[in-house]
């Protein structure tokens, strides 16, 4: 398939307007839909919250009778089943569009090729593929829990140069300047979860709430404590619904969280620890698309050396502070380099005078 300069220009619109609800469409996707008639857009609208009007329905009541026989440009196959709200496909083919075009195939395999499918069947002229690359990014959580049952896990850290957290005594604010502290914020508010381990809140006693960014909803905070050791009074646990995963059956101790308005979830692997796949599994069955871990060298270093860390969200400060101090993951031993493992580093800028670091494992 072919597309026009115009049809790339409209479609990158639509990806703008999608991103709009990048902190709030959760557990939904994040969709974008602009409505062009005779070269002029006549209608737009984005996806911003659950249980409400989709995109295309939107940028449809923005365009009225100028619908008819426009192209919709949209950032992900209209749906064709009835959730919260009815299918877009119906909505499109009853306001009488001549052209749909989709930047990928939903994943969802309650769709998946039936939106559009719909549309042909109707007589409307379909294509999708167009910005598919930018349009997964965008969803890249979405796409994670439909195609494998689990979110999209990235696991954030700030270190000196020399790749440490903290100095050895445990003081590590602040590390990164205003400028990398702000940028994690966004982050942690694209995020539906949070997760952290005990280690992390008892050095620091974080709240892992977002802070000092626009966000209209707090993700949810999650706590891996295999012994149920957390304090009810600790600020993870304030203000919030804050899942804790272990691997206690202490009742007393449980009893306790719970009052404090804690969710306890019992997930014990063979070795006493938690199970973090079934975490990530039960995450998954709750509609958390991206998870977001604030963690120390731990539980960072068992995300990455099970293969749950999906992606890695590294600032680094022009700063030395020797071997003492501590690192970023517990990792076995090596014997040849061989067998370390590699990254692919997709984004890389400076904020400030930190630098930050994207990168995925290559496999």
């Amino acid at each position: 398939m072919t597309f026009s300069a115009t049809d790339h220009e409209h479609m990158a619109r639509a990806l703008a307007l999608a991103e709009r609800g990048l902190c709030t469409t959760t557990p939904n996707p994040r969709v974008g839909c602009v409505l062009v008639r005779d070269g002029h857009i006549v209608g737009e609208g984005w996806h911003a919250r659950a249980g409400e009007p989709h995109a295309e329905v939107h940028a449809l009541r923005a365009a009225g009778e100028q619908a008819r026989g426009a192209t919709a440009y949209v950032t992900l196959e209209p749906c064709s089943h009835h959730g919260r709200t009815p299918p877009c496909a119906d909505a499109l083919i009853a306001a009488g569009v001549g052209r749909v075009v989709a930047a990928m195939q939903d994943p969802n395999p309650r769709v998946a090729g039936q939106g559009l499918a719909r549309l042909r069947a109707a007589g409307i002229d379909t294509a999708s593929g167009l910005l598919e690359a930018q349009a997964r990014e965008l969803n890249i959580g979405f796409i994670a829990r439909m195609t494998r049952g689990r979110p999209w896990l990235r696991v954030k850290s700030a270190a000196t140069l020399d790749g440490k957290t903290a100095l050895d005594n445990g003081a590590s604010q602040w590390i990164t300047g205003e400028a990398a502290r702000l940028d994690g914020h966004r982050w942690r508010a694209r995020a539906c979860a949070i997760l952290t381990g005990i280690g992390t809140v008892r050095a620091d006693d974080p709240q892992l709430s977002v802070r000092g960014v626009p966000c209209e909803r707090q993700p949810r905070k999650v706590l891996v404590d295999a012994r149920l050791e957390v304090s009810p009074q600790a600020r993870i646990l304030a203000g919030c619904d804050c899942l804790i995963a272990t691997a206690s059956t202490d009742g007393k101790r449980a009893a306790r969280l719970h009052d404090a308005g804690a969710e306890i979830l019992v997930l014990p692997n063979d070795a006493g620890k938690v199970d973090l796949g079934a975490l990530l599994g039960e995450l998954a069955g709750r509609g958390i698309n991206e998870v977001h871990a604030e963690a120390g060298f731990g539980l960072n270093g068992s995300l990455l050396n099970e293969g749950w860390a999906d992606e890695l969200l590294m600032y680094y400060a022009p700063l030395l502070v020797g071997d003492a101090a501590q690192g970023l993951f517990r990792l076995p031993q090596l014997e040849t380099l061989e067998a370390a493992r590699r990254l692919r580093v997709i984004d890389l800028r400076m904020l400030g005078s930190d630098l930050r670091l994207i990168a995925r494992p290559e496999n």
